[in-house]
């Protein structure tokens, strides 16, 4: 359990290693030899985690995931919210996360798969979407892929402009006006009542999964 553990955290510095690399020097630039240093590891234990620097890359795009799915609620729709709400907290204070991001809008990381976060994100949504559509909760008339891929799309659009601005401290407003606008034009008229798109709930959610983590890293 305790070897378990170790190999968690190793695997862990050397993300989170590669991250800060990518975003200081560019994906391309980067070498294993500049991740290992600043990992403070050896490249023995880089590679029993990692094949090769795409492979690694591919790992940091990864980070903006959640590793373990969430609550799931009464309203579906609201899983929806609550996914943005989630990833807004992680953007604004975890390292890993902002990298993965950052890497994604590298332009110049031209053998990775840049698009897979977006893959990802999209189709998470889409598989809500399509379970909040068969309980009624969606209009009828509302595409869900292309809704799932706007949803995505504009979130990525407000969070880089809320970096840009102020380094991502007003992206909790900014993410709960993009909800409040967004979901009621393709929610329910009768279900908008029971949805919560407030910055209140976000900061709720924010603190459980705070807990949660400490709790895991225990």
């Amino acid at each position: 359990m305790a070897q378990q553990a170790r190999a968690i955290k190793t695997r862990r510095a050397i993300l989170e290693s590669a991250a800060a690399v990518f975003a200081e020097r560019g994906y391309e630039r980067t070498t294993i030899g500049e991740i290992l240093v600043r990992a403070g590891v050896t490249k023995g234990a880089l590679y029993f985690h990692f094949a090769s620097k795409e492979d690694l890359a591919l790992g940091v795009l990864d980070a903006q995931m959640l590793d373990e799915p969430m609550a799931p609620q009464a309203i579906k729709l609201q899983e929806l919210a609550d996914q943005a709400f989630l990833l807004t907290h992680r953007l604004q204070h975890d390292a890993l996360v902002r990298a993965s991001v950052a890497l994604t809008l590298d332009s110049g990381a031209v053998s990775v798969d840049r698009a897979a976060p977006f893959r990802a994100w999209t189709d998470q949504a889409s598989e809500i979407l399509t379970v909040a559509k068969s309980r009624g909760e969606v209009l009828v008339h509302v595409d869900v892929t292309d809704t799932a891929e706007l949803f995505a799309g504009a979130y990525a659009g407000i969070q880089t402009m809320s970096q840009i601005m102020c380094d991502r401290n007003d992206l909790l407003h900014r993410v709960a006006v993009l909800l409040q606008y967004l979901l009621p034009s393709i929610c329910t008229p009768a279900l908008l009542t029971g949805l919560d798109l407030t910055e209140g709930r976000a900061l709720k959610l924010a603190a459980e999964y705070d807990a949660s983590k400490l709790r895991r890293e225990d």
